[in-house]
């Protein structure tokens, strides 16, 4: 066997992102738990691999399947534009065992006023992490800026559980049972642009077609996260939506009256099941490498860029997750 050539184009996900089979096939990859079990070594030697080659060195012995496993390893555990290992949590593989916990324990203890608290603030502040860890660009944020952002994020999604609880108390039981997803679809509008309002500030990287930045653009930033709200959101609908008519209709029956123990991790596992699908498949509703229009750009920016390139059209940049 001869040595791989360096003709793999690593710089993209191995399936084409203009079509959505192909970013959902992306994104079974990246989000996939097992790679939550991968030692730190594993993530090293995953990333010397992927590095190395684009610098033009290929690791003895190398083949394209290894290559491209290095490759989903390190798009799992790296940011895309710093570099920097993302916190276990904070990875999109962490997004099934955390969530499936996290919602199904929502969907379970909805009633009371202190676990609504309880449960909203833990999601919350996982969400905090996940956004603040998949942001787009790779400009610094002050603690001050993150602790300021967290407060009124997860206040605001405490505040809103809180309210749509008490709109609901006279309603049948299955309608209470979807307050957790009215909260949590209304708390990601408000978390995932406040943990990422540097980029509504200043701008997210703008980039050509072959990744030379180009500028800044907060056109770019709005419609970025406009597009992972929507996928955040998207995430949520199976998992709190199907689950509580499952569990109403379960819950009259003798079986579970006699066994109530078995809700918790019942409802929690129907949850883990439907985000298995739905994480990667929300994922992959909108390419992570976006594009928008020149002429949709700042009058700076546009004016820049036809300086420099009259002719360009389009330009890109990372969405973020």
């Amino acid at each position: 066997m001869g040595k791989l050539s360096l003709d793999v184009n690593i710089q993209e996900p191995r399936w084409d992102q203009s079509t959505f089979l192909g970013r959902a096939r992306h994104f079974f990859t990246v989000t996939d738990p097992r790679n939550l079990l991968l030692s730190g070594a594993q993530l090293e030697a995953a990333r010397n691999i992927v590095q190395n080659y684009r610098a033009g060195v290929v690791t003895p012995g190398l083949t394209e399947d290894q290559l491209w496993r290095a490759k989903h390893v390190y798009d799992s555990a790296f940011h895309p534009d710093t570099g920097e290992k993302v916190v276990l949590i904070g990875r999109m593989s962490a997004q099934v065992p955390m969530n499936m916990t996290i919602t199904g324990c929502m969907l379970t203890f909805y009633r009371k006023t202190p676990t609504v608290v309880f449960w909203q603030w833990v999601n919350q502040s996982f969400n905090a992490v996940v956004n603040y860890s998949n942001r787009s660009g790779d400009a610094p944020v002050s603690t001050r800026q993150l602790g300021t952002a967290y407060v009124s994020a997860t206040t605001g999604a405490v505040a809103t559980a809180l309210g749509l609880k008490s709109l609901t108390q006279h309603l049948p039981s299955l309608v209470g049972r979807f307050v957790p997803f009215a909260a949590v679809a209304a708390a990601n509008c408000i978390n995932i642009p406040l943990m990422r309002q540097r980029e509504l500030q200043v701008g997210i990287p703008v980039t050509d077609e072959a990744g030379q930045r180009l500028g800044h653009s907060v056109t770019a930033a709005r419609q970025g996260l406009f597009q992972v709200v929507i996928s955040r959101i998207g995430m949520a609908i199976p998992a709190m939506a199907i689950p509580p008519v499952i569990m109403d209709a379960l819950e009259k029956k003798d079986f579970l009256k006699c066994r109530p123990w078995l809700g918790a991790p019942l409802q929690v596992g129907l949850v883990g099941f439907c985000l298995v699908f739905a994480t990667p498949l929300c994922c992959a509703l909108f390419p992570q490498r976006s594009s928008i229009q020149v002429s949709r750009l700042e009058p700076e920016l546009r004016a820049q860029i036809h300086e420099q390139n009259p002719s360009m059209e389009v330009v890109y940049y990372n969405k973020g997750l």
